[in-house]
């Protein structure tokens, strides 16, 4: 099994906040996330595709099609967005690491499936100390 790894990178704005809660008790668990006029981070991912390659090419999937289906489904949609307020599929999310990476793995599982890989892992790195990895489970 070979795994292969493609990443791409977006900027987009977000807050983390339970509207039922007081602003103090959003600052006390979220921290700065809670901002009420937003904050923004320069996110990577990294989307792990696995399989064995196919023979004639060597490849287990292209890797630039892989990039165009990453852009289609997530990056064209999130990139310099607000994610709480302009993004579909997460405005009705807890915008948080953990979330988006669930949310980025629904879009794209299918998609790549069709050229012939298996996702095996979406990354999200939030900032240069703190990302998340999801495996679909």
């Amino acid at each position: 099994m070979v795994y292969i790894t493609r990443r791409e990178r977006f900027s987009a704005a977000h807050k983390l906040a339970i509207p039922a809660w007081s602003e103090e008790q959003n600052f006390k668990t979220f921290g700065k996330c809670a901002n009420p006029n937003w904050h923004g981070h320069n996110y990577t991912l990294y989307v792990t595709v696995k399989g064995i390659p196919e023979p004639s090419t060597g490849f287990v999937v292209d890797l630039s099609t892989l990039g165009d289906i990453i852009k289609e489904e997530v990056i064209q949609h999130v990139d310099h967005k607000n994610l709480n307020l302009d993004v579909e599929f997460t405005k009705h999310l807890m915008t948080s690491t953990e979330n988006l990476a669930i949310a980025f793995w629904q879009r794209l599982e299918s998609r790549i499936a069709e050229i012939g890989g298996v996702l095996h892992c979406i990354k999200l790195q939030e900032t240069e100390n703190n990302y998340v990895e999801y495996y679909g489970e």
